[in-house]
């Protein structure tokens, strides 16, 4: 499957290219994660039944899991086990890009677009809405 094929998803500034999500497999997703300067995933949050498995592929993506802060650049990588509290971020003044493997493909690109109805929405998003559909696909607000 190419990137680019109707699989892009922008939630506020970020970006996912989806090369593998649920329509296509029960086993993983996999996008690119693409983060502009200064910017960072909405809520701390954990993943009740899946693993996170995070290549970087240019810029740095700072990740905090638990309480220890992981500065990944290109060619390194970090598993986030599910139950771990995680948040990504990029606190660099340059474009970061990331391969996310999610497996099971339990969190696949129905909740990246739900997600983005709400954060690209007019006015604030709404918190109960966000906890909502972050609850009703396996993530867990923290």
């Amino acid at each position: 499957m190419e990137a680019g094929a109707g699989k892009i998803v922008r939630m506020g500034s970020l970006e996912l290219r989806f090369f593998v999500d649920e329509t296509n497999s029960d086993h993983i997703v996999m996008f690119e994660f693409i983060v502009p300067p200064n910017a960072r995933v909405p809520a701390r949050h954990f993943h009740k039944d899946v693993d996170e498995a995070i290549y970087a592929l240019e810029g740095v993506t700072t990740t905090t899991l638990g309480e220890q802060r992981h500065e990944l650049s290109a060619g390194q990588t970090l598993l986030v086990p599910r139950g771990v509290v995680h948040i990504h971020e990029n606190l660099s003044d340059k474009t970061a890009r990331s391969l996310i493997v999610l497996s099971p493909g339990t969190i696949g690109r129905r909740y990246f677009e739900e997600m983005a109805v709400e954060i690209n929405g007019p006015g604030k998003p709404d918190p109960a809405k966000v906890k909502e559909i972050m609850l009703r696909h396996g993530l867990v607000p923290a």
